[in-house]
């Protein structure tokens, strides 16, 4: 196993998550490579762990991709646990919304 918070490691990390947040997008490295302004061959070496990142290459991936620089970080487990914490938050203030439209309705209705 790669000691965490080296080169290798941080390199591993943005791979795997740029292969996954690309699979979930069902987009081809090419398609990637068109829409953050950047070769295919440039995407494949970076999946690979072949080729670092500059600040300006991780922006442009990520307006790609529409996620937030830091989620290239984050291990994959992580990831899921806020992408899960932020669907049940998101879950908890639809349900108030309604709960709150539909009592507001039926006061209305019985005057």
């Amino acid at each position: 196993m790669v000691e965490k918070n080296t080169d290798t490691y941080v390199r591993s990390l943005i791979s795997k998550n740029l292969k996954r947040f690309r699979a979930l997008q069902k987009i081809s490295q090419l398609d990637l490579g068109l829409k953050a302004g950047l070769t295919h061959n440039f995407i494949n070496d970076i999946e690979n762990c072949k080729k670092g990142l500059s600040v300006k290459t991780i922006a442009k991936l990520c307006v790609a991709l529409r996620i937030e620089p830091h989620e290239l970080f984050l291990p994959e487990n992580m990831t899921n646990n806020k992408t899960q914490i932020f669907l049940n938050e998101i879950n908890n203030s639809i349900y108030k919304a309604v709960q709150e439209v539909t009592s507001q309705y039926l006061q209305g209705n019985g005057n």
